[in-house]
């Protein structure tokens, strides 16, 4: 909680917030880095030894948090060419329509709007170990205002 906020909110722009992610999600994703199969620096070592049954239960505390409104300005146009582009991507069918995600597929509503950004370019342009290979297929080809029109776009969801 140190690093993803308390009940999983994170406080930090950079680092995405737990609360509310499907317990699924979580636990793939934990699963996944403690076997060195995804590489996120800052957990390196924290997942060290940690047995299933943890994970499965630290991934159904954070899945039962509420996740709380990310304060931030509304720009419209923004918005607008964000939801197009979603729409059009057809983001929603798996993410599903109001972006809480589902399963193995991560929420979107409401996350930070630059670690949105951050995650989407790495996706699109440095797909590796542990990476959705769908996602970098899906952003392939969008443009940096794209990929900030649409993280806007979903930090704004609730």
């Amino acid at each position: 909680m140190a690093c993803h906020g308390p009940q999983g909110n994170s406080q930090n722009p950079e680092i995405p917030s737990l609360a509310a992610q499907p317990q699924l999600f979580i636990e793939n994703q934990l699963v996944l880095i403690r076997e060195g199969m995804r590489e996120v620096p800052q957990m390196k070592g924290l997942l060290d030894g940690m047995k299933d049954p943890e994970i499965v239960a630290l991934a159904a505390y954070f899945a039962a948090q509420k996740p709380v409104a990310v304060a931030a300005k509304r720009d419209e146009a923004m918005f607008q060419r964000g939801q197009a582009l979603a729409g059009k991507a057809l983001c929603g069918s798996c993410h599903l329509p109001d972006f809480t995600g589902r399963q193995q597929i991560p929420r979107l509503a409401g996350q930070h709007e630059s670690f949105l950004l951050t995650a989407m370019k790495q996706f699109r342009d440095k797909p590796g170990p542990g990476r959705d290979t769908i996602m970098a297929a899906s952003l392939y080809g969008l443009k940096d205002q794209d990929l900030a029109d649409l993280a806007h776009y979903l930090a704004q969801l609730r």
